[in-house]
């Protein structure tokens, strides 16, 4: 494990940025004698820590609670209470509540296929959301070095269809929109062979799609595997638009996106339960700091 001399306030932005998955412990009372005051945070990550609620064994106790919960994928809020004479065996032996602070770091992933006018507005609108994106084209030196500092955001060189496919995590979304339609139809056939895809993505028209459909029965492909891909991308209730400007397309793709990465709200990201509020309350008005 490795303890940071980065500072809580500066490693959440950078987390949160990034999408790596973490915890916020914050010490939300005290009672008694106790290392840290209210009001003291630390971050925690499966291998790093950054800042202190004191050290000791509480603090030992704290982390190992936060990283439970992040293997477990346990996200919001939980209340941990410490008896520091008692749960902690800490001589100093006051009380003390930790809320954690579960994030679980991008919520989707996302790779794009093609770097031209509909991906780079992609890129664009979807720099805001909490989604991994991997971006792939064949062409040398299409991105330009703003791309490369985007947060949650690799570019790769597409050398190999099946090699960048076979590379992409279980349950990650694919759109395909390179500029060659031998690589749109290369990188469909991977991604079909992939049962663990998410979502495939296919922008064209209607007479692209209905060759790829026959290449694809040709190739072997059964109707209910081709019937994966949408294409065209982007039709909201069947209907399409007649602004066909790559902003629009996009905007449509990203819509389309949010729907199909939509999660259910996990109840503990609701807050914390009465019962706990009520005991965290009880404690402070007890126990005054």
């Amino acid at each position: 494990m490795t303890q940071s001399p980065e500072t809580w306030h500066a490693a959440l932005h950078r987390l949160q940025r990034s999408g790596t998955p973490h915890v916020l412990a914050t010490q939300v009372t005290s009672a008694g004698s106790t290392p840290r005051e209210p009001g003291a945070r630390m971050v925690i990550t499966a291998d790093a820590i950054f800042d202190t609620l004191g050290g000791g064994t509480f603090e030992w106790q704290t982390i190992s609670a936060a990283r439970d919960f992040l293997q477990q994928g346990r996200v919001g809020f939980h209340l941990e209470a410490f008896s520091l004479g008692g749960r902690s065996g800490q001589c100093c032996g006051g009380f003390v509540n930790v809320l954690l602070e579960v994030f679980p770091g991008f919520s989707s992933h996302i790779a794009l296929f093609g770097a031209g006018h509909v991906g780079r507005e992609i890129i664009k609108l979807s720099a805001p959301l909490p989604w991994r994106l991997d971006w792939y084209d064949s062409r040398a030196d299409v991105f330009i070095e703003q791309d490369t500092q985007q947060p949650r955001l690799s570019c790769h060189t597409l050398d190999s269809p099946k090699a960048s496919v076979l590379a992409l995590p279980a349950y990650s979304h694919a759109l395909v929109m390179t500029h060659n339609h031998d690589e749109d139809y290369a990188l469909i056939t991977e991604l079909l062979k992939r049962k663990d895809i998410a979502s495939i993505g296919l922008i064209g028209s209607d007479s692209k799609w209905a060759s790829f459909q026959s290449r694809l029965k040709r190739d072997g492909f059964k109707p209910d595997e081709i019937q994966r891909v949408r294409c065209p991308i982007g039709t909201i209730h069947d209907t399409k638009l007649s602004n066909k400007t790559p902003y629009v397309i996009a905007m449509t793709v990203v819509t389309e996106l949010l729907w199909l990465t939509d999660q259910p709200i996990d109840h503990q990201t609701r807050g914390l339960e009465p019962a706990a509020l009520r005991s965290l309350f009880n404690d402070t008005a007890t126990h005054p700091s």
